[in-house]
């Protein structure tokens, strides 16, 4: 749990902005004020905290035209020759006195593990994980018999934080616990860096919002996960490519 005045939450406002301009800085793709993870690593991309025209005109031309865009976490208005295609109310909680606790199944995970994270996050649908996710921090898994039946990881990190994501089970064997014992031992990890942990979940994942309020976690804003498809048309001849 984060000590008041020692851990800054407002980053968790724009986590992604946070994330791509500290910690995560290595893997930002920038145009202007716009920056975003490569599209094999994570959906998430940052806007200016108030976005104008000239941002929303970076952003066709990094993401190309007519490209659906995603926009996690982003609620402000989005220009009318933009279409949204996606949009859910989404939740942010933070550690509030989780019982973080390594856990003596979980082995570490590593790109030859991959195709089979792949495999089982398109069997569970937890959210976005891509080919190139794990990069992006430590991912915990529990085998059975040779097979990975449940991760968890780490995905955005704004300074002194890291989000917990992928976190899912195996259908033949929920009701055991393993989802649980993958997040706080994630969780561990994270505290022994001295960070707090955060997570994202839908506002209609409620058996997803049980556990996590059950275990320490606290509802810190509410946000928004939605995508959007850029004009077919970039103005000023912007060329759709990504400028470092």
């Amino acid at each position: 749990m984060s000590t008041p005045g020692t851990t800054r939450d407002d980053v968790l406002d724009n986590p992604a902005l946070a994330s791509l301009t500290g910690p995560h800085a290595r893997f930002a793709e920038r145009r202007g004020r716009v920056l975003r993870y490569p599209v094999d690593v994570s959906p998430w991309l940052a806007l200016p905290d108030e976005p104008d025209a000239d941002d929303w005109a970076d952003l066709a031309a990094l993401a190309g035209p007519g490209a659906e865009v995603p926009l996690p976490g982003y609620r402000g208005r989005v220009p009318d020759d933009w279409e949204i295609t996606f949009q859910i109310e989404g939740v942010q909680f933070v550690d509030d006195g989780l019982a973080a606790a390594p856990d003596p199944e979980a082995v570490r995970l590593g790109p030859a593990d991959v195709p089979e994270m792949l495999d089982l996050v398109a069997r569970t649908q937890p959210g976005p994980f891509l080919s190139r996710t794990i990069e992006l921090g430590t991912y915990l898994g529990i085998r059975r018999d040779g097979a990975l039946v449940a991760m968890a990881g780490e995905r955005l990190h704004p300074p002194g934080w890291t989000e917990i994501s992928a976190v899912c089970t195996d259908p033949a064997v929920r009701g055991q616990g393993l989802a649980t014992r993958l997040i706080l031992a994630v969780a561990h990890g994270i505290r022994q860096r001295g960070e707090t942990p955060l997570l994202h979940t839908g506002a209609q994942n409620t058996n997803a919002i049980r556990l996590y309020e059950s275990l320490g976690f606290r509802l810190r804003r509410r946000t928004a996960f939605l995508a959007a498809r850029a004009p077919e048309r970039l103005v000023d001849g912007r060329a759709a490519v990504p400028v470092a």
